[in-house]
């Protein structure tokens, strides 16, 4: 990072030491400033930029000096342990977690997956999970390696359907993103350390917390609306009728995310949860692989690599809708983007866009290349 940058990370650094619990806040001076720097920059003068401005975070600012020596300290630690500081602004950032109100402005990544994969599917459950649900994960994850290979999968690291969704995803060679509720100098549980050091070379590890923050309840929590927030979709393979994964579908649901859900005999008590999100019409019912692309509309993924590899040869934009020409026209002003890029350009939401780009693909007009950018062809 040049200085700028690390300018930037540590003042995002700050602004999160301070105001860790009120991010809608924070998110609304970021788009009123622009940027972490200029908001430490004013920071004498809140007010005068920003009138309703809550007090609580003009008085947060009194820490500032204790706050930036702590940022510093952190941005030494990441350096050394090759942990790379994200925040809101940045190319790298969960382009679908920036969507959500009370996305984090600052993420720590290790690892080497692409948290804007073109698929992306967070797999949760019960941390009592069954042989019924490591059956349903194992078959889960040969079905999408088969279908859908290019996903990338997301869970919490947890006990149960959690870990099972990790190695399962591991030994289909998906990459998959454990998303933690601590820092990175430490993993919880110690357990699933070396499944989590596995993760690092297909996948990685993601949080919202600096080290030596400490794996407390209410962080569990919190790393939820992350699960969430960062994928196409939720799945939940079980759960009693209370939990951290119907918690977490209902976050999903909340930003407008799909949710489905494996159902279960009636008297399960790990299946109760899920049987209640599909009767209330939280959650689909899916039961396997084939079921759940279908529902998501990537069905046709396998038909599209066939096409690609049989060197089928398309028509001059065929047939394009008029989101898909919007598209088109971004890509042909300038080739190679990422999905944050044609999103300020094509003025479409980042949902609705990785939608169209896929049928884009399906249709042979834009092809993905390596990291999560988009080509046009011809």
């Amino acid at each position: 990072m040049d200085n700028a940058n690390i300018q930037e990370v540590l003042n995002t650094m700050v602004l999160t030491r301070l105001n860790h619990f009120h991010l809608p806040e924070l998110l609304q001076l970021y788009e009123h400033f622009g940027s972490a720097t200029a908001i430490v920059e004013h920071r004498h003068h809140l007010r005068d930029a920003v009138p309703n401005c809550p007090q609580r975070i003009v008085d947060s600012f009194k820490s500032f000096g204790e706050a930036f020596r702590r940022a510093e300290t952190e941005m030494e630690y990441d350096l050394q342990h090759d942990i790379l500081p994200l925040c809101i602004t940045d190319n790298h950032y969960p382009q679908r977690l920036k969507e959500c109100p009370d996305a984090p402005i600052l993420l720590y990544y290790k690892g080497n997956a692409n948290l804007n994969s073109a698929r992306i599917l967070s797999v949760v459950g019960t941390r009592h999970c069954t042989p019924y649900g490591q059956d349903v994960v194992r078959k889960l994850m040969i079905d999408l390696k088969r279908l859908c290979p290019n996903l990338l999968v997301v869970s919490g690291l947890a006990y149960g359907v959690d870990i099972n969704a990790h190695r399962e995803a591991l030994n289909n060679n998906l990459p998959t993103i454990g998303v933690l509720a601590h820092g990175l100098d430490d993993l919880y549980p110690s357990a699933h350390r070396s499944t989590a050091s596995e993760m690092l070379s297909c996948g990685g590890l993601l949080t919202e917390f600096m080290t030596m923050t400490q794996a407390d309840k209410k962080n569990f929590v919190r790393r939820n609306r992350i699960i969430a927030g960062m994928a196409d979709a939720t799945l939940v393979i079980e759960s009693a009728d209370k939990g951290g994964g119907l918690i977490t579908a209902k976050l999903a649901r909340s930003y407008d995310r799909e949710v489905f859900a494996v159902p279960g005999r009636a008297n399960d008590r790990y299946s109760m949860g899920c049987n209640h999100l599909i009767r209330d019409h939280v959650a689909a019912l899916v039961t396997d692989g084939t079921d759940l692309l279908k529902a998501l509309g990537w069905e046709d993924e396998q038909k599209v690599r066939k096409a690609r590899q049989e060197g089928v040869e398309r028509q001059l934009f065929p047939n394009l809708t008029a989101e898909e020409s919007v598209i088109v026209e971004a890509l042909q002003q300038q080739n190679d983007q990422q999905i944050n890029t044609l999103t300020v350009k094509t003025n479409l939401p980042v949902g609705q866009l990785t939608a169209q780009l896929f049928e884009l693909e399906m249709k042979g007009v834009v092809r993905t290349m390596a990291g999560g950018i988009y080509h046009l062809i011809g």
